[in-house]
């Protein structure tokens, strides 16, 4: 399972893929990464304006690792 995009909505839309995936409710994902449920409601809805540090425990938490690249042409 493989993510490339740009846009906080599609960030949340993959990481509640992911947590789907791998059988965790909301409930479960933010007592195992030591958030809040409304922090979990919010990531995976695409708030903008969400924690860069709560979401980087959440995204280590599903096992998921982060690769940053340069877009084409830039």
């Amino acid at each position: 399972m493989n993510f490339e995009g740009y846009s906080v909505e599609e960030i949340g839309k993959f990481i509640k893929a992911r947590r789907r995936q791998v059988k965790v409710t909301q409930r479960q994902l933010a007592m195992t990464a030591n958030t809040g449920l409304r922090f979990i409601s919010e990531l995976e809805r695409g708030k903008p304006t969400c924690q860069i540090g709560k979401v980087l425990i959440v995204l280590q938490t599903l096992g998921i690792k982060i690769i940053l690249a340069i877009r084409d042409g830039k």
